[in-house]
């Protein structure tokens, strides 16, 4: 952690500028928590669950999450379609780092 402290260094060239870039965003934390919880979820009962988020929002944020190799968006061919998201990975190893911030915010709220 000591480059993310260094004097004259810009965040966003730290591991933990590196981190916040994929996770910024309203709803990207909240979906990734919900793909933990649920391994596999399709595209509409995730909107459902997240709650208040426009498809707009839902739609660029998976893209995001799927560019940057955090989620893996497999499709089916068939009619209607049939969409499912999982963690990839590299995903699956930001859980840790947020049950980290579970357990801060339960003891410090």
């Amino acid at each position: 952690m000591e480059n993310c402290r260094e004097t004259g260094t810009k965040i966003e060239d730290t591991g933990l500028g590196y981190t916040l870039s994929l996770i910024q965003g309203k709803y990207k934390m909240v979906i990734l928590y919900w793909l933990s919880e649920y391994q596999v979820i399709r595209y509409n009962e995730l909107k459902r669950i997240v709650g208040s988020i426009s498809h707009k929002t839902l739609s660029l944020h998976l893209k995001e999450l799927e560019a940057d190799g955090l989620i893996h968006r497999k499709e089916f061919p068939q009619i209607p379609p049939k969409v499912e998201y999982r963690l990839t990975e590299k995903g699956a190893s930001l859980i840790p780092i947020m049950d980290q911030m579970c357990e801060w915010g339960e003891q410090n709220r």
